[in-house]
């Protein structure tokens, strides 16, 4: 059984990712009502993966027979200056989480939650492929600037990111 004081803070996260998850399915909507489709299809994929992310936390309380406690989530942000700034948002998000997860771990590892922390290993690999992502984006974004025939290029490599496979 897991000690409270980790059931709570793995709950915590299970709302950190699914607020992530509500954030970049409203980044999609911004870039969908903007007309950047493949922008749009990219934050819907982040969005599922996030969801995924609370899911495998979820299974995990589960598994370790914890009781699941969902909170409200928060209102994301819905207005956006540009389509560079939605990805400077998603990085920054992606930073943020990271944060959570490396102070969850350290949670873990001082409550000798030797369980959690092989599972947490997990999302600390994952937030490394995230943050990672989410700058090349931002980066290629930044070299483009305002050039519309750059944008539509982008947007259109953006929108051919396929889904993770289930569990990935």
């Amino acid at each position: 059984m897991l000690a409270q004081v980790m059931q709570d803070a793995i709950n915590a996260q299970i709302n950190n990712e699914l607020f992530s998850s509500y954030s970049y399915l409203s980044m999609s909507a911004w870039c969908e009502y903007n007309q950047f489709m493949g922008c749009a299809h990219w934050m819907k994929i982040q969005s599922e993966e996030e969801r995924t992310h609370a899911l495998k936390l979820q299974n995990f309380l589960l598994a370790r027979n914890a009781k699941v406690l969902l909170k409200p989530i928060a209102q994301p942000e819905v207005d956006f200056e540009s389509v560079v700034e939605v990805f400077e948002k998603a990085l920054a998000q992606e930073e943020k989480v990271t944060g959570q997860i490396d102070n969850l771990y350290e949670l873990a590892f001082q409550e000798k939650a030797f369980a959690a922390l092989v599972e947490l290993e997990w999302f600390i690999t994952e937030q490394v492929e995230e943050e990672k992502t989410a700058r090349e984006v931002v980066h290629k974004f930044n070299m483009v600037k305002d050039d519309p025939a750059s944008l539509l290029d982008l947007d259109r490599e953006l929108g051919a990111r396929e889904s993770e496979p289930a569990g990935a």
